[in-house]
């Protein structure tokens, strides 16, 4: 009789590894593929989030138009924040983007940096402005200005400002903004344009412009989980839209633009 239970204990006890194992081992880490431009932030604001849920949090930063593409070829991330709506608006059409999860989380601005030590200092960006000139001999570092959104924005302004045809060969795009801003900190380009928040966390650059918010479309970063989502992605979703997270992204320089839920 004692050996019957002990038995039936045991298939119960294994049947109940087995069930817990495979949903909420996963519940136990979310995979958040980020624009470049969050790192700093989104790093602290994952650790927020483990501290308190315990829920570990493996974030992947890249370029939003390598991130979109990967979730299109079905890489195993939990959530999607882009660097603008049209990496966003790709994947949500592509059936990648799980319904009504999608938030516009954060803005941003982009700025005119220079190596710290460079003599460039105070540059007034308005229409008629002489990037070209400004440059000299030098290079102006950017993101790839057809796919990774910071290069989009760049050249938006810059052909609103009249700027554009005459320093587009000065230009030395880079796969990603963390990548363009590197080039500036280490004296590999004259110039760069990156988001604001990039070049506050660089101590070998130092911000000479900032650029006119009307002379590009607005600098937004949506965030959605993806449609084959983790079921704690959720959770994290909430959290990121919370006064905890608003307070982290604000002190690394972004706009929290919606109302914090908690």
């Amino acid at each position: 009789m004692k050996f019957t239970k002990f038995v039936l204990l045991g298939i119960a006890f294994s049947l109940a590894v087995a069930s817990f194992s495979p949903a909420q081992a996963q519940d136990k880490t979310l995979t958040v593929f980020a624009a470049a431009s969050m790192k700093n932030a989104f790093d602290d604001v994952a650790k927020l989030y483990t501290d308190q849920s315990k829920v570990a949090v493996k974030s992947s930063y890249a370029a939003s138009s390598a991130l979109a593409k990967q979730i299109e070829s079905g890489a195993p991330a939990d959530m999607f924040i882009s660097a603008d709506t049209d990496w966003m608006d790709y994947v949500e059409k592509k059936g990648a983007v799980k319904a009504g999860t999608r938030v516009d989380l954060l803005g941003n601005r982009i700025v005119l940096i220079a190596p710290k030590d460079s003599k460039i200092d105070k540059v007034e960006i308005k229409q008629g402005f002489d990037l070209a000139k400004l440059a000299g001999d030098g290079k102006v570092a950017t993101g790839d200005v057809t796919a990774v959104p910071v290069g989009k924005y760049a050249k938006a302004a810059l052909e609103k400002l009249g700027s554009w045809d005459a320093a587009q060969s000065k230009f030395a795009m880079a796969e990603n903004v963390r990548a363009a801003l590197a080039l500036v900190s280490r004296g590999e380009a004259v110039l760069g344009i990156v988001y604001e928040t990039d070049a506050k966390v660089d101590p070998g650059v130092k911000i000479v412009g900032v650029f006119p918010e009307g002379s590009h479309p607005p600098i937004i970063y949506p965030v959605a989980a993806t449609a084959n989502a983790n079921a704690g992605t959720d959770a994290y979703l909430a959290f990121l839209r919370s006064g905890a997270a608003k307070t982290i992204f604000e002190k690394y320089g972004f706009t929290f633009l919606i109302k914090p839920i908690s």
